[in-house]
């Protein structure tokens, strides 16, 4: 991080301390006049988010971060502090499970089929969000979504239908002919950032795994080190967090999911699937749009290896009454 960024937002930087603090304070030639409303911004950075509850429920920040307070904590927050103004808000970050396709053994597509199959979302959202969340793929999921795929037409795709039971057999039939079963398994790690947001779909996935003849190692990283890391494409299995700043599809697909994305950690890349890309992105008819870009990805799903599995959570968010 720069040590004295300049620039023309509603802040001016003060001071940055390095996992203690980052302090801003109002700009008076802010371009719209009368704004910022507050005088300044101290932004205390605490690690563990237990440690920022109890910050938070004594009175010591006004604030929490809308990402990383689950739901079991925020009635905990609601306990501790009555007072608190608690909020659940849909947020365009999913947990997406990633596979290194481009080398053993995931470079075989039934082994990734499998993989795929044997995925319980429902069971995912009921443990981390006690259910409120929803099912979704690249983009944020209907209601709140406006490019997400509706649920009759992502029921279609590769470990998507709610039979769990189903897909599991037919992934462990998979499994059986590719060598593996109860006498022979698949181990693999299983990576992720070590922070719970993370941590803990990766616990679930692990398993899940097991369910279908893979046994599934966690190797927890530290956060300095976990975005090199899936850059490198330094990873088996990894359980990452996708976060889209738009609910547009250009902006997904074109930093996700196209070849040599940046954020397409596991090196997919499908020519065609790139020109279905660039296709929806240049029809300016929001209706044919969503339509080309629908087909485009429910055909290029069914023909092509399985994508990464996404589901949708709801974090909390805290705030002290004014």
């Amino acid at each position: 991080m720069r040590s004295n960024p300049i620039g023309t937002g509603p802040f001016k930087f003060v001071e940055f301390k390095p996992n203690e603090v980052i302090k801003v304070v109002r700009n008076p030639d802010y371009w719209k006049k009368g704004r910022p409303y507050l005088d300044g911004i101290e932004y205390t950075i605490i690690k563990n988010p237990s440690t920022g509850v109890m910050a938070f429920a004594a009175g010591n920040v006004d604030f929490t971060s809308p990402y990383f307070l689950q739901i079991p904590v925020l009635k905990d927050v609601k306990i501790q502090a009555s007072d608190a103004i608690c909020e659940l808000t849909p947020s365009n970050v999913q947990p997406q499970r990633n596979v290194q396709s481009r080398a053993p053994p995931f470079n075989n597509p039934e082994l990734l089929r499998a993989a795929a199959l044997s995925v319980d979302r429902k069971a995912f959202i009921d443990i981390l969000t006690e259910g409120k969340g929803n099912i979704g793929g690249a983009m944020l999921p209907p209601p709140e979504g406006v490019w997400g795929m509706p649920p009759d037409m992502l029921k279609t795709l590769p470990g998507y239908d709610p039979d769990v039971p189903r897909n599991r057999a037919e992934a462990r039939k998979i499994m059986e002919k590719l060598g593996y079963g109860l006498d022979k398994h698949l181990a693999v790690t299983v990576s992720t950032r070590n922070v719970p947001p993370y941590r803990d779909p990766a616990v679930i996935l692990i398993d899940q795994l097991k369910e279908i003849y893979i046994d599934g190692q966690l190797e927890p990283i530290d956060t300095a080190q976990w975005l090199p890391k899936v850059m490198r494409k330094d990873f088996t299995v990894a359980l990452n967090l996708t976060g889209n700043g738009l609910d547009d599809p250009d902006q997904t697909l074109y930093e996700n999911f196209t070849c040599g994305a940046e954020g397409n950690y596991d090196g997919y890349c499908n020519p065609e699937l790139d020109k279905m890309v660039d296709r929806q992105s240049r029809e300016f008819d929001q209706t044919k749009r969503r339509e080309a870009r629908m087909g485009d990805r429910k055909e290029s799903s069914l023909k092509t290896r399985p994508g990464p599995s996404s589901i949708t959570a709801v974090p909390g968010l805290a705030g002290s009454p004014t």
